[in-house]
């Protein structure tokens, strides 16, 4: 130094800056040091971040006024400093030698000006608002410039004269710049040109946002101050930024999943052929959470070299988010190291205060020291969170697009081992997993280093004794791996419960109808609560490791520091543990415990991820469809669909399903296959469609395909949204399509026309309805070839006979193109070009119709049997009537159908009645009805006002979910401990507080006892010190475990099973009104999402806020104790806190109300999605699905993404007030150094430290427990739903064998569907003898199916009474009527579980019985095929069963239960003629003792029944024998007439 400054000027004086009371720096400090700083930091970051700018160009931006001024400002910079130059050449030319360092610093100086001049302008082109390294440059630069600012002005004070005139100026002058140019750079430039801020009405403010506006997050305040002020709602709230979109994100990672495949893929040994010829993968088919391989896997993969090597789905993912997350890595590195100044500079505090005569600017430079480092660690540290949540929201991003792009595109067989539930669990759960990981992922590099950093500090502070207290913790380590390992297989047993569970809660609420009829709710609600109590086992298991791991970490800091302390004065005597060792040793201890507490919880978490990894791996890995089993460009032949030797089968370890199929279809031909029940008709369409596994054979089709699936697949839109299906909209084309589908009729009556929203599943329309949407969605596509699965099934004769006339027919509109169509009816197979007879999976017969008669085989029996009855029925209907039909519009509310418009409905989850049931009212309070006017409306034609009237109510069929605003209120807190016991939480909060007294009592202790230093009295009370120290730790661990135990263990899960409880048997006591209003998937959600925040994170939240709120009332409490003072700055502070707080709750909590609104359309839509793959696959629509869902996504991200930077702004804010308790406990400290003793100082001083932890972690715990508590409330919104009447009334109970005639009577019967609408059946009087078997027959809106739904009492009486062998039914319970009346349903719903289980859940018979009702379902011989038998496993909605043998389930189920009472609701549709008739006979036979009622569609089946009951706009036209009632040539004879029946 002494050569650049020269002898005159020293380095370093220290008697004129150290022990001083007014500190200055020497000429040629300022000169290298201060002036070369900003400098060195210049130069040094500027290659990184010219690369970086190079890197990332986002537009360009115009020169403003603010830029010409930071410019200009630079330019000067570089002149002033470059005078000061060219002054010391003047002055050597003056002979006045002056040292190297003024020539030097100057040029320095001057380089750099030029040089942030130069990055100044290189930002604008680049686009950068506003730039962090060059606000840090001048930030330093001002700083640096601050001591020779005083200095010099202390000189000219101590001087008569300032000596060096030129240089005083220039200095003022530079300093007037910098300080111009730092303030200058604390705004924004205007945005660059053409970027999406300028286009984006609701732009986030985040990309405008200033550095210091970013570091401090001050951008979100204006959302924070709009949350405060009223709840927010979806249009507040901003855009989603363009690098967080699913369109950044999932391709991103999809390319990186391809490479891995790809990789893999090569390194499979191609020498070894066994291997190659088996398709990539096919060993991970059947993992699901585990590997679980089949024995034919086993056998495979012992006689291979190598297994096969697995892509990595991990290395994806590093590679596509790796980076961007290891800068948040870096913040963290930073904090690291800033968090060990503090015990140092704590160090020097106290050693301070025992020091006498020293200056007291030491010690508030010390305090100002503290509050800076801490101030500055806050800022690195939510940088760092930052970067790591936003990896982590790009990660469920890209997931949730991987899953759902995959679940498009897997084989069948893949989707058997994956149910919709836990494809939606993949989605909703695992990828929160990686969310929850990449938050402190960090830890597992940074925890062990924090913990070598305090090691290394401790052993300088106490020696070898630190020794004693790693040895504890080293001693911890094993004991939590053990409870990591056991909560891990906890986690993935309670998952496995938790799958089960929902998938049966999905079934249930799917079919709650079929449940109501059968009163079998207590068998299924048994089942839930089985599985539910071993998910609470499972709960409870987890819940006592947890508390032993809580206590383990809670006291290991004291139990190292009683160790570390106990052994450093026992080993020698003239150790002393003075205030200074053991307060820095403790807040070095209470260091460690951050990363000793996280290393655990983060490996475990790291256990679950890994667990989810394996799960997502093998969901990404299934096989996918072949795109090229089915040939889609071939050219050659003229014929469009051939099939040459196929063999399918739906899994490849399956047996084939379809053998030796050879079919050809010559282009614009019409083929009718025909075939009994099962013999693999849809088979042969899926395959068409390349749905299947091909084994061998060839199959093309020509030209694009458009297809009817069997049971129709309806979109939760607009009608006319499904019938489009992407396609534009052409009025023309768009009428002549619901022309040809006799839709036209339909949209009178629907309540917004073709704009009406259509429920989940197509739940607002009829089975007939759904099935016409789905051949208009096939006829709009305009597609090649038409593959239609018995489209006309739901349909009845008349509207069949148009469909096929208009539509499919070789006269309809489908003419010229080709159409497959698998059908039951006969009527229609002379007209079509060739017939495909199917049996057994194999082609018995091809030709046309003439040709098959001519052959006489199986086809001509068949024939033969059936002809004569279909042809009557299928007569043409009378013209007259199809005028008429306007005057009949459907009734809303009915969704039976009958013989103008005979349909019956094809899917469970139509909920019979009530359709349009809850509409929300314009003021968004009562559902209002859609009305029964239009069963009065059958006399007159609509009249105007009507019409305008229908147009103004296009109203939504499912209520929007609500979301709740404004605070939790107090009563759901309330209802939450009335749960758990309201004793038992008023103890629960006593412990908590005792336990943090003890922690508290111990440190006082600790205070005490380092005093005896100062008073040399320590060696005679060594054994007492230890002694208590010890019984105060071991006392709050004691505590803390009792706690833990007794609200963790006890009665949180105690909470959780009553309020589950409470919730299920509330939901399946809801009447059938509430399942129509509420989507399944919204019910499903309460029993997810919601009990699974009051199992596990409601309790985990509470004891983190106890912990929190009494940790801070302590350090308020000691450090006001010590000096008074400090509540006069508390009282402030604690504003601020409760008011930053506030805004931070409110907007928070809305936030996430938000979210998990925005959520739930994720998973609706991809439930959707699965269950219609076949349909989307089929139409090509794929792309525009995989768009929506993306769109739906992002949706939800905007909502996630505010709610993670409203944590960082809380974050930097209440840390903010954490650092200004730490700095005024220093000041008093300072400021009172002669009262207090260095204990008391070191206490409050450590304690400070800690309190910024505990004020963040409180307000977070706060705000969570408010966010989670809505799940408390949800519950409860749900647990308090209206309930149908008891299910058993015990003074009521009717005789066990009632009712022993079957008498029916109705008396003045009228009901209707809700208050307020008119009456849908009136004044029904009617009596039934018992035996008798009642037709009821009438048109469309009649009320036929009300009168079944009053039987059963899903509807009750608006007045007068039914009573059945002169019990009045509307006295008995629900359960004790519908126990004793069979309904054979007209959808068949089948629960997944043994077939058994399907036809008795109450297991109230023998097995012959079963067999026997088996026997006369006519069943028994595909049963006893079955390995199985009466165990066979019925899958999901019994899709492993064709619907006609559901259909027979449902009979047998009849005849088990054999009750003196039987409704038929004519379920004739998805039943070929045969089985029909098996059906009917059956009935004949088996019931003829009993009084049966049945709703007909097609009369003849009614033509020989005792009397008929003929319904008209709710009330009996007629009601006679058949013969009498043709004979009185009245409504009756009418509609035989029109069915060719006289």
């Amino acid at each position: 130094m002494e050569r650049l400054c020269g002898p005159e000027l020293p380095f370093w004086v220290a008697n004129q800056t150290l022990h001083t009371d007014q500190p200055d720096l020497p000429l040629c400090f300022q000169l290298t040091v201060l002036s070369w700083l900003p400098c060195i930091y210049l130069w040094g970051v500027s290659p990184i971040y010219l690369f970086y700018l190079k890197k990332n160009n986002r537009g360009y931006i115009m020169m403003s006024i603010m830029n010409r001024f930071k410019t200009v400002f630079g330019l000067l910079l570089w002149v002033v400093c470059w005078t000061d130059l060219f002054y010391t050449f003047h002055e050597t030319q003056q002979e006045i030698s002056q040292p190297p360092i003024f020539f030097i610093t100057p040029l320095v100086l001057g380089m750099t000006m030029l040089l942030a001049t130069f990055f100044i302008q290189y930002e604008r082109l680049r686009g950068v608002q506003s730039s962090g390294v060059l606000f840090i440059f001048w930030f330093l630069s001002v700083l640096c410039a601050i001591v020779p600012f005083r200095s010099k002005i202390l000189q000219a004070f101590s001087q008569v004269e300032v000596t060096d005139k030129l240089r005083f100026i220039t200095f003022y002058f530079y300093f007037g710049l910098v300080v111009l140019e730092l303030i200058l750079c604390c705004f924004n430039e205007k945005p660059p040109l053409f970027c999406s801020v300028v286009t984006d009405p609701n732009v986030c403010p985040e990309s405008t946002a200033g550095f210091l506006s970013n570091m401090t997050f001050w951008w979100f305040t204006s959302m924070a101050i709009k949350g405060y002020k009223m709840p927010l709602e979806a249009k507040d709230l901003w855009s989603l930024n363009q690098r967080d979109s699913s369109k950044a994100m999932v391709p991103k990672l999809l390319k990186e999943w391809e490479k891995e495949k790809a990789k893999a893929m090569r390194q499979q040994n191609p020498s070894n052929q066994v291997f190659y010829s088996k398709p990539p993968l096919s060993t991970s088919n059947n993992i699901v959470g585990e590997s679980v391989t089949s024995p034919e896997d086993e056998v495979l993969l012992s006689g291979q070299k190598a297994a096969p090597r697995q892509p990595s789905f991990l290395r994806a993912l590093i590679t596509a988010f790796g980076p961007y997350f290891l800068i948040g890595s870096a913040f963290k590195l930073l904090q690291d190291v800033i968090t060990f100044v503090n015990p140092q500079l704590l160090r020097m505090l106290i050693s301070f205060t025992k020091q006498k005569g020293v200056p007291d600017w030491w010690g508030y430079s010390l305090a100002f020291l503290m509050f800076f480092t801490a101030f500055i660690q806050t800022l690195i540290l939510h940088q760092h969170f930052q970067y790591c949540f936003l990896t982590g929201m790009h990660l469920r991003t890209a997931l949730i697009g991987a899953i759902y792009r995959k679940s498009l595109v897997i084989t069948n067989a893949a989707k058997r081992s994956s149910t919709v539930g836990e494809v939606v669990n993949l989605m909703s759960v695992d990828a929160q997993r990686f969310v929850d990981l990449t938050t402190f992922l960090n830890m597992l590099w940074s925890a062990p280093l924090q913990i070598m950093l305090a090691l290394y500090f401790l052993w300088q502070n106490l020696g070898p004794s630190v020794l004693a207290g790693v040895a504890v913790m080293i001693l911890l380590i094993p004991l939590n791996a053990i409870i990591v390992m056991k909560s891990r297989s906890y986690q993935v047993e309670q998952m496995q419960h938790k799958d089960s569970r929902i998938k049966l809660m999905n079934e249930i609420l799917n079919g709650i109808k079929v449940l109501k009829l059968y009163a079998w709710e207590n068998s299924f609600k048994e089942k839930v609560l089985a599985i539910r109590q071993k998910e609470l086992n499972v709960l409870k298991k987890a819940a006592y490791l947890g508390s032993l791991s809580t206590m383990a970490w809670t006291s290991a800091p004291f139990m190292v520091a009683l160790t570390t302390f106990a052994v450093y004065v026992m080993v020698d005597e003239n150790n002393i543990l003075d205030a200074e060792k053991a307060f820095v040793s403790l807040s070095l201890f209470n260091i460690l415990r951050f990363p000793l507490n996280m290393l655990p919880q983060v490996i475990s978490s790291l256990v679950q991820t890994s667990v989810s990894l394996k799960r997502i791996q093998s969901f990404l890995s299934h096989d996918e469809l072949d795109p090229n089993s089915v040939d889609r460009k071939n050219t050659q032949s003229d014929f469009s669909v051939t099939v040459v030797n196929g063999k399918f089968t739906w899994a490849k370890e399956d047996a084939p399903i379809l053998h030796n199929i050879n079919v050809l279809v010559p282009q614009g031909s019409l083929l009718a296959v025909v075939g009994h029940v099962g013999c693999g008709k849809s088979s042969l369409i899926s395959a068409l469609l390349g749905e299947m596994e091909k084994l061998e054979g060839d199959v093309s089709v020509r030209g694009s395909v458009a297809y009817v699936p069997q049971q129709a697949w309806i979109q939760n839109a607009t009608l006319r949204d499904n019938i489009l299906f992407g396609k534009l909209y052409n009025e023309q084309k768009y009428r002549c399509v619901l022309e040809a589908c006799a839709l036209t009729p339909d949209l009178e009556v629907l309540p917004g026309g073709d704009m009406t929203e259509i429920g989940e599943k197509g739940i607002n329309l009829s089975g007939g309805q759904k099935q016409r949407v789905s051949l208009a969605r096939a006829l709009y596509s305009d597609a090649d070839v038409y593959l239609l699965d018995d489209p006309l099934s739901a349909v009845d004769a008349h509207v069949s006979k148009h469909i096929f006339d208009n539509l499919i027919g070789p006269e309809g509109a489908l003419k010229g193109k080709t159409r497959i169509l698998v059908t039951h009816g006969i009527s229609y197979l002379p007209q079509v070009d060739n017939i495909v007879v199917m049996v057994d999976g194999r082609v018995s017969e091809m030709g046309s119709y003439q040709e098959l008669l001519k052959q006489n085989g199986a086809f001509a029996e068949f024939l033969r049997n059936y002809a004569l009855e279909d042809d009557i029925e299928e007569d043409e209907a009378t013209e007259e009537i199809i005028d008429d039909e306007d005057l009949f519009p459907e009734d809303t509310l009915s969704n039976h159908t009958d013989m103008i418009d005979r349909e019956p409905v094809i899917i469970e989850a139509k909920r019979k009645f009530i359709r349009q049931i809850s509409i929300i009212s314009a003021d968004g309070e009562t559902p209002k009805s859609r009305s029964l006017r239009r069963n009065g409306c059958s006399q007159r034609k609509h009249t105007e006002p009507q019409e305008k009237e229908e147009s103004q109510r296009i109203e939504k069929l499912i209520q929007a979910e609500t979301a709740e605003t404004g605070r939790v209120k107090l009563k759901v807190y309330l209802e939450y401990i009335k749960a758990v016991g309201l004793l038992l939480s008023v103890l629960i909060c006593i412990l908590y507080g005792c336990q943090s007294a003890a922690a508290i009592g111990a440190n006082i202790w600790l205070s005490e006892w380092t005093n005896d230093a100062l008073q040399n009295q320590t060696e005679e009370n060594v054994n007492m010190r230890v002694g208590v120290y010890a019984a105060l730790g071991i006392t709050q661990g004691v505590l803390l475990l009792v706690t833990c135990l007794l609200s963790q263990t006890y009665s949180m899960i105690r909470a959780a099973k009553l309020m589950h409880c409470k919730l299920l048997q509330q939901v399946l006591r809801a009447p059938q009104a509430f399942f129509e209003s509420n989507p399944v998937g919204r019910l499903i959600n309460r029993f997810t999402k919601d009990m699974d925040a009051i199992d596990s994170q409601i309790p985990h939240q509470i004891d983190i806020w106890m912990h929190t709120f009494w940790y801070t009332l302590n350090v308020v409490l000691i450090c006001s104790a010590l000096t008074p003072m400090f509540l006069l700055v508390v009282a402030p502070l604690m504003v601020f806190y409760w008011w930053v707080q506030r805004f931070y709750v409110a907007t928070s909590r809305q936030l996430k109300r938000l979210e998990s609104i925005n959520r739930s359309p994720i998973y609706s839509h991809f439930s959707e999605t699965i269950t219609g793959s076949s349909v989307i696959r089929a139409f090509g629509r794929h792309s525009a699905f995989v768009f929506m869902s993306d769109m739906k996504v992002d949706e939800n991200q905007k909502s996630y993404y505010p709610g993670i930077v409203s944590n960082r702004w809380l974050g930097v804010r209440i840390e903010f007030i954490g650092n200004c308790i730490v700095l005024f406990a220093a000041l008093f400290a300072v400021t009172g150094k002669d009262d207090l003793n260095p204990g008391l100082v070191g206490l409050s001083v450590s304690y400070a430290l800690q309190v910024t932890m505990s004020l963040n972690w409180m307000v977070r715990m706060t705000s969570d427990l408010e966010n989670n508590i809505v799940a408390v409330e949800r519950v409860k919104e749900y647990s308090e739903t209206k309930t149908e009447a008891p299910w058993e009334i015990e003074d009521k109970k009717p005789l066990p064998d009632w009712p022993i005639q079957g008498n029916v009577e109705f008396h003045n019967y009228s009901v209707r569907y809700r208050e307020g609408l008119d009456l849908v059946l009136k004044n029904l009087s009617l009596s039934v003898k018992g035996g008798e078997k009642v037709g009821i027959v009438g048109r469309t809106g009649a009320g036929k199916s009300s009168m079944t739904l009053c039987l059963f009492r899903l509807l009750e009486a608006a007045e007068g009474e039914i009573s059945i062998d002169n019990v009045k039914i509307a006295e008995i319970g629900l359960h004790d009527l519908r126990s004793k009346l069979t309904i054979i349903p007209q959808e068949p719903v089948l629960f997944s579980g043994t077939l058994r289980m399907n036809l008795d859940p109450f297991e109230k018979y023998s097995d012959e019985e079963v067999w026997k009702a088996l026997e006369h379902s006519h069943l028994h011989k595909f049963v006893r095929k079955q390995p199985a038998k009466l165990e066979m496993e019925c899958s999901e909605g019994g899709e492993n069963l064709s619907v006609g043998q559901r259909q027979l389930v449902c009979l047998a189920r009849a005849l088990l239960r054999k009750t003196r009472i039987l409704i038929l609701d004519e379920a004739t549709a998805a039943i070929d003629l045969e089985t029909d008739d098996l059906i009917q006979s059956t009935i004949r036979t088996q019931f003829e003792d009993c009084t049966v009622f049945t709703i007909a569609h097609r009369l003849n089946t009614v033509m020989d029944y005792t009397r008929v009951l003929v319904l008209d706009k709710g009330q009996i036209a007629e009601f006679d024998s058949p013969t009498n009632l043709i004979s009185q040539r009245g409504i009756f004879y009418g509609m035989a007439k029109d069915a060719g029946l006289v």
